[in-house]
Order: structure tokens, then sequence, then C-alpha cells
């Protein structure tokens, strides 16, 4: 099992879906992805989870954001069980679902913790970059389902600061202020953020969102 770190590449794989085969780094092109796993299907934290994601849809895409979800049940598992989560979440689910009986891509993404279950997957979220890069990681127990409005301000964040000198401050969400990178010079500063900046510490430089 291998231990995947920030920065590095995610591991590519090839696995049956609920659409079809697919190859990861193929399906995500130019595109940023969220990869997330839940420990089995007919589960009811589960349940919630993969209604909200098909839910939020909208908001994924307008961020270039595909989506897929794991867990080590089989393909008709899945097929089955995804009638249960329209019926009850009120939406269709529009992502695939990787079927992962043999725990290929559980094992290249570590997604099996012996002490929490050595047969389930936990509740695991990857944010992968175009670039294929692993920009979060995000472990949740069993019990605790996830916050979706907290990724898509983390995949916000991620954005930003992708492209724009600039990091983002505690319980940051879009179009709050941001806090300069302390590589960027004062005179620097004036040129890349023309909207100016307050200087509240040499260290900590303000200046609103850049985009």
């Amino acid at each position: 099992m291998s231990t995947i770190r920030l920065g590095d590449e995610a591991p590519n794989f090839t696995a049956e879906t609920t659409e079809g085969k697919i190859n990861f780094h193929e399906w995500l092109g130019d595109s940023w992805g969220i990869l997330f796993s839940h420990p089995a299907d007919y589960t009811p934290v589960c349940t919630t989870e993969l209604g909200a994601a098909a839910k939020y849809k909208g908001e994924f895409d307008k961020r270039n954001v595909k989506v897929m979800a794991l867990s080590v049940d089989g393909l008709q598992s899945h097929k089955d069980w995804i009638g249960d989560i329209e019926e009850t979440q009120g939406t269709a689910v529009n992502f695939p679902i990787i079927a992962d009986e043999d725990r290929k891509v559980s094992s290249l993404y570590d997604m099996i913790h012996p002490n929490s279950n050595d047969k389930l997957t936990v509740r695991s979220v990857f944010v992968i970059g175009p670039d294929k890069k692993v920009k979060l990681i995000i472990t949740y127990p069993a019990s605790t389902g996830r916050n979706f409005d907290e990724l898509l301000r983390v995949i916000d964040s991620l954005q930003l600061t992708a492209y724009h000198k600039v990091a983002t401050p505690v319980n940051w969400k879009y179009g709050d202020d941001c806090v300069i990178s302390p590589a960027v010079s004062n005179e620097q500063a004036k040129d890349l953020f023309p909207k100016g900046f307050k200087e509240v510490k040499p260290y900590l430089r303000m200046t609103p969102q850049p985009v």
C-alpha cells in the first residue's frame, strides 16, 4: 500500500465504473478532479454524500472539476444502489462510481486503514489538479459525512493561489481579501496588485482578491 503526499502525481489506473471502463488520467484531461471513497454501498451517510455530490454538479462544472467516487463493492451493487440514492436524495447520480472489488485503486490511494477496518475504504478525498498532482487530501471517519461547501472553498483557494502570488487566510471565502506571498517584495506587489494592499506587518500584507 503506498502513501500519497501533497504534490505527488496522482496514481493512474484503469477501472470499471458505472459509466464504463475509465482511464483516470485520460478521463481527467485538463480538468481538476475530486476522487472520493465511501465505506460501502447501501450505507446511510454515503447515500447522502453521493446525493450531495450530484447536486453540486453545477458548482463543480463552473470550476472545471470532475467528480469520481469509489467503494470496494461491485458494479451491479453500485448500479442498484444508485436507484436508492436518486429516490431518497431527489437527484440523478451524474458521475462515475468505481467498482473496486479487487481493491486495486484503494491500495494505490491508501484508502483502507486497518485500524479503522481492514476490509472497507475510509472516507478519503483527493483533489487533483490538471497537472495530475495531488493538491488536497482529507480523511474522515466513517461516522462523519463530508462538507461539500468546504471542498468548494478549498478548490476556489487552490485555483486562485495556483495562478496568483497570494495565499488565503483563515476562514477565507471567495471574494474575501487575500494574503500576499512573502516572496513578493512591496515594489513587486504594487505592480502585481493594482487594487492596492495593506501592510499589517512586514510579513502580513492583505490585498483584495485579484480576480
